[in-house]
Formats: structure tokens, sequence, C-alpha cells
């Protein structure tokens, strides 16, 4: 698979990234695009494990704010489409609000 391809499966669920990030690793040549874009992924992913957690558990106490904050829901969504976007393009930008927080993270990814 391309590099572009690699960086955008990436970002299509959390197999996508599987298969993804097992294509990287079988390759001698590793791209820095591909390697950016799993980091970035796997930050939106855990981020997107986290917002569900604090939102059940607002949920579970306040239920009439938690019905507000399910659209939180939708966040970790927004950013995988920014992300995905962003990998069509080949350029290694951050996905907004949380993309730098993952930019040197994940060294198993080296």
């Amino acid at each position: 698979m391309k590099d572009k391809t690699l960086a955008i499966v990436a970002y299509c669920t959390i197999i996508g990234w599987i298969i993804a990030y097992v294509k990287y690793k079988e390759t001698p040549e590793r791209s820095p695009l591909v390697r950016y874009h799993l980091a970035q992924a796997l930050g939106v992913f855990i981020a997107g494990i986290a917002i569900s957690i604090i939102v059940s558990i607002v949920a579970r106490i306040i239920p009439t704010l938690g019905s507000l904050l399910s659209v939180a829901g939708l966040l970790p969504l927004i950013l995988l489409i920014f992300g995905i976007i962003t990998a069509s393009n080949e350029a290694q930008r951050p996905v907004p609000v949380i993309g730098k927080a993952f930019e040197n993270k994940f060294s198993f990814l080296n």
C-alpha cells in the first residue's frame, strides 16, 4: 500500500489502525507520514474512549447534563474526519484540540 493510503486507513476504526500498523511495521522504509498519522489516530481513539467514560459517569450523576454532553460523543468522529482530510493531503498537521498532546508519544511506532 502507498503511504497516503496507510495514513488514511489508520483513522478508519481500530481495526483499520491495526492493519495500517502491521503494514507500516512490515515495510523496510518506514514513512514518517504514516508514523505521524498512526500516532494521531491512536490519540483520537484513546481520547474518544476517555470522553465516553466521562460522559457516562456524568450521565449517571446528573441525567439532564448527561443528555447535553452526549453530543460530545461526536467530537472523536469529527477529529477522525479532520485527520483523514489531513492524511489525504499528505500533510503532518495535528488534529484540532488534542493533536499536539500526541505528537511525540507512542515510542513503539518508531
